[in-house]
Formats: C-alpha cells, structure tokens, sequence
C-alpha cells in the first residue's frame, strides 16, 4: 500500500503513548478522562481540525487526526494533561497516513494490546467516535476508517480464537490472589472502585474464589449497590475506607480518580495485605508499598502474567493480520476512489461535451449517419478512456496529486470540490 496523502494541506497522525515504552506513572500523566476529552476536542475544532480520534485507557492514550504536522496533536494532548512535550516524546510514537491507518487497525482488532486477543478497546473506540461525532469532527475519513476497524475486529473475533479462554487484568488480577493467598475463600476482600474494571474483577471473584466475604466501595454509592445487589454482596460508604481496609486480608483498587486515593495514614496492617492497584494513573501512593505487612502490586505486572492462553492465542496471529490486511485494503481503495471521483466524473462529462458536439457535426454532415450506433460505440471508448485514467492513478508508484492536477490542466475540467 503506498503512502497515501489524504489532503493537500493535511495528514493523517497517529500520536501516542502505551505500556510498550511508558510505565504507569508516564501514562498515568497523558491519561485523558471524559471531561479532558471533551475540552480537547472542542479545542481541536476550534483549531480547524476537521477529524479526530481521542483514545485514553489504562494501556494507551492516543489521538488519531488530520494536521499540517503532529505537533498540533502533541500539544493538544500536553495541554489537557499533566504530562509535557519532553515526557511525552521519550515515550512517544508518532505514525503518518498508511501507517497511521495501520496502527489503529492493530490496536482495534487487540493485536497491540497488553493482554493479546483482549477486545476491550473496540468499545473504547466506539465510544471515541460517537464523542467525536457529537463534537462535528468525525469527518467521512474518520467514520469509514473507525467502521473498517469495526468490521476487522467483528472478523478476526468470529474467525479466529485469538480471543478464547479467560484472561484479561480482572482475570489476572484473581489468578494472582489465587496463587498468593491461602485459603481466599475464608479472607476478607475489599474492592474499592466499581467501574468497568471493578465490576470484571468482582465477578471473576465471585467466580473463582468461592468467598462470600467481599465488600465494595464506591465514591458514588448508589453504583456499588446496584453490583452489590446483583451479586448479594456488602456495600460501605465512602466515609467507612479506612475502616474496611483495617479488616481486609485483600484490597483491590480500580478507581478512576486522576490522583492517588489511597495514601500511608490509611493503612494500618497488623496482618498481611495484598493490595492490587488496577487503577491508572495509578491509585495507591508508592510509598504503601514500604508498609509493613504490605504487599503492593500493580496492573502492569499482572499483565505481564502469561499463561497456556495466551501462548494458545499467538497461533491465530497470522490469520488475524490476514484479515486485517483484507478490510485496510478495501478502505483504501475507498478512500483512493473518494479522492479521484471528481476528477473522473469532470473527466467523463468533458468526454461525453465532446462526443455530443461531434456527433451533432457528423449527423448534419452525413445523411446517413447512425447516431444510435455512433452513441453506443462512443459510451464505450469514453468508458475505457476513464478506466485507464483511473487505474493510473491507483498505481503504487504514481503522484496521484501531479496526475490529477495534469488530467484537469490538459482538459481543462471544472471539477466540483
């Protein structure tokens, strides 16, 4: 596929972060919650910028979009971060229209996520693209590309089993408790935190540990009760943290607060407590860790927990790139044909001006002339002269730009923007 320029004035950018090169804490800097998103891109629109992509999870902060060069996405992000330009670019990658494209079709389809197969991010970008949508800056290139992502995903996930058996950080995280702590089913659990995480975890508690000693805890009460009561379990308030963390032989945090929530002055452990920190930016202040009696762990560790799953699921990693390839060259053939339509269209009406104009010549010249058959073999010549137009421009080795910027000189066409 050759790097396909999309507009004159713009490329495409992929610019970001993820685990591959910066640890929790950097991420947890670039981390970007619903509010900051939403400021971002109004910001972005305000700048002109006619189509973006915003992604934040535990794993990656990316923004996909058109600019005359990346710095206007890298400081969009560091404007509406706690990270600067120096963090962000010792961590960073930045990628440019094809492999831009590329880059989003391996992070959708979970071919570049920490937990191979984990599907997770295709809801995040649906989420992505309908927060864009609602901003007026998802254009018909962000739409049709997040839609191809889609598809690919929605493939490789009935195609393949790169997804198949349990694992994920929840599933990790219960794994871990498992193998560390004796006798689970009798202890004290402490979930604190019942987002999308939370809720995971709960049930692969629930699940594998056979204990009905689980407490939640959630800023907002009313959303821990509503797990609390399909699962029959304890809620606390708020107010009672410090209280039930005293208690508990387990304490899971999967918060999503920007600035760590559990801090030294509540931990006071006279027995052993295995904390898991699932939160990011991370929600447990390092210094927990030193406590006495104190095991801190955080999620990127547990992610790092491969099993007989994931070595299963590598085998199916060539027949999700097969489709992958599939669905990217099928938008790109979209997206040439978006690009080259006008001209072509200009093209054919100048041809089909011409024969008419020749025709109406020849019909008064000729007193036998076939106007019917005239017609017919004429369409078909036009037809094949488009088509051999069009084919040169798809060729990987041609300045699409220079070509139609010539086709519309010799022909002199008013092409329609």
């Amino acid at each position: 596929m050759k790097d396909y320029h999309i507009s004159k004035h713009s490329s495409f950018y992929t610019i970001g972060l993820s685990y591959k090169k910066a640890d929790a804490e950097t991420r947890g800097k670039f981390s970007l919650d619903e509010a900051a998103m939403n400021l971002l891109l109004q910001q972005a629109k305000e700048k002109d910028i006619d189509g973006l992509l915003v992604t934040s999870t535990c794993n990656r902060t990316e923004l996909h979009g058109f600019a005359q060069h990346p710095f206007q996405l890298i400081k969009l992000l560091c404007d509406n971060t706690r990270g600067s330009v120096e963090e962000f670019q010792a961590v960073a990658y930045v990628y440019k229209n094809k492999d831009a494209i590329g880059h989003l079709f391996r992070v959708g389809t979970g071919l570049d996520s920490q937990i191979l197969g984990d599907f997770e991010i295709i809801s995040q970008l649906k989420q992505s693209f309908n927060r864009s949508k609602k901003h007026q800056i998802a254009n018909p290139f962000i739409e049709r590309l997040t839609n191809s992502v889609i598809q690919a995903s929605k493939r490789i996930k009935n195609e393949t089993e790169i997804s198949s058996g349990a694992t994920s950080v929840a599933f990790a995280s219960v794994q871990y408790i498992l193998k560390t702590v004796p006798d689970i089913s009798e202890k004290n659990i402490l979930l604190f935190g019942t987002g999308k995480i939370g809720r995971n975890t709960c049930e692969n508690l629930i699940k594998h540990t056979k204990n009905s000693h689980i407490t939640l805890i959630n800023r907002t009460k009313d959303r821990a009760e509503k797990i609390g009561g399909k699962f029959n379990l304890v809620v606390k308030d708020y107010g009672d943290l410090q209280t039930e963390i005293r208690k508990s032989d387990v304490l899971i945090v999967a918060t999503g607060a920007q600035s760590p929530t559990i801090s030294k002055e509540l931990i006071h452990a006279k027995k052993p407590l295995l904390i898991l920190d699932l939160s990011i930016p991370k929600n447990v202040s390092d210094g927990v860790g030193a406590l006495e009696n104190v095991t801190l762990v955080h999620l990127d560790l547990l992610s790092k927990m491969t099993d007989a799953t994931l070595e299963r699921r590598k085998q199916y990693i060539p027949k999700a790139e097969e489709i992958i390839a599939l669905v990217q060259d099928d938008f790109i053939q979209w997206l040439e044909t978006r690009k080259f339509a006008p001209v072509i269209k200009a093209l054919k009406q100048k041809l089909k001006t011409m024969k008419e104009e020749e025709m109406d010549y020849q019909s008064k010249k000729m007193a036998d002339f076939d106007s019917e058959q005239a017609d017919v073999i004429s369409n078909r010549i036009i037809q094949k002269i488009t088509k051999q137009f069009a084919n040169h421009l798809k060729g990987d080795n041609v300045d699409a730009d220079s070509s139609l910027a010539l086709i519309q000189k010799v022909f002199q066409l008013e092409v329609d923007a």
